[in-house]
């Protein structure tokens, strides 16, 4: 497969305050590579770095090999799709997509769009200006012109962030499938864990300017490095010092399994969501924990008294220097 693109110990400051800092990192050829983290964190200059709309204080950005610190944002085979799209309001879906194209041969111009427009699925609407066409179809036209100048990486800055959460969970199944067909690198920068997990093959978790953990969504949602990545990648529950996942923890009126580790609490409130409940209970210490549960398992009710309980091998612990 191989390494399309690398930073080496990039870092960035604005004003004497680093927003980027040794941030190192492999993109494979091919991938769905996601820069994830908080607001602030800097993987959105991460990004413009990349683009070359930012130049780096240190350290070295390399396409393919060749360092491309020294390019014009033009000159790079990279192509980016902004958040808020950036289409001309006065050209056509056809327009727009062909817009970077304006120094090819007619005829493969006119090729390349019209495959570009199939591949977004925008067929019968290449007439119509950007305000004649709904979120979904905006964003679509700047994937096809983003695509159609053949980039060695796209670049996507948090590029479903301006659509409803219905719209944003269809546009990231196709987001994921053009992916798959183009077999273009994706850089995608999102600070959202839930559309890092479904997506990526690989997540790269920011804090602060540098890179917490890179892994697959499975071992930074499992097996986190840091307390931070722990936190971010969704709820936790630290009972002793141990972090345990509100699904793996269980629920029981009466003991715990032999072998297992378990705690007494009170419940003091329960939600169904349909396909699971979810537990809030509060420890004799007063510290809340939370359980998501089959509704299979049956209902608890404010003021029950239960055991909580859950397997060793689903602790996270993290070394006190990482806290």
């Amino acid at each position: 497969m191989g390494t399309v693109l690398e930073l080496r110990q990039v870092s960035k400051a604005f004003g004497g305050s680093r927003v980027v800092e040794e941030v190192s990192l492999e993109i494979p050829r091919g991938s769905f590579f996601s820069l994830l983290g908080p607001s602030g964190c800097g993987k959105t200059t991460t990004l413009r770095l990349v683009a070359g709309f930012e130049r780096p204080d240190e350290g070295e950005i390399r396409l393919n090999g060749a360092p491309i610190g020294h390019l014009k944002p033009y000159e790079r085979n990279v192509s980016t799709v902004f958040q808020n799209y950036a289409l001309f309001p006065h050209l056509t879906v056809r327009g727009n997509i062909e817009f970077g194209l304006k120094h090819r041969p007619t005829e493969e111009r006119a090729r390349r769009v019209r495959e570009a427009i199939e591949m977004v699925r925008l067929e019968g609407k290449e007439d119509r200006k950007p305000s004649e066409i709904s979120g979904g179809e905006r964003q679509r036209v700047a994937l096809a012109r983003s695509l159609v100048v053949e980039p060695e990486v796209l670049l996507l800055d948090e590029p479903l962030a301006a659509l409803d959460p219905a719209l944003r969970k269809q546009m990231r199944a196709e987001l994921k499938d053009l992916q798959r067909r183009t077999g273009v690198s994706f850089l995608f920068v999102t600070h959202d864990q839930e559309e890092a997990l479904a997506l990526s093959d690989t997540i790269a978790v920011m804090n602060n300017g540098r890179i917490e953990q890179t892994g697959t969504p499975q071992e930074i949602y499992l097996r986190p490095r840091t307390r931070f990545v722990a936190n971010f990648m969704g709820a936790m529950n630290w009972i002793d010092g141990a972090g345990v996942r509100p699904e793996a923890m269980r629920v029981t009126r009466g003991p715990a399994p032999s072998g297992a580790r378990w705690a007494q609490a009170e419940v003091t409130a329960a939600s169904f969501l349909g396909n699971l409940i979810h537990l809030e209970a509060r420890l004799p210490d007063g510290a809340c924990v939370t359980a998501e549960m089959s509704r299979l398992d049956g209902s608890f009710a404010p003021g029950e008294k239960v055991t909580l309980w859950w397997s060793e091998q689903d602790e996270l612990k993290f070394p006190d220097e990482l806290a």
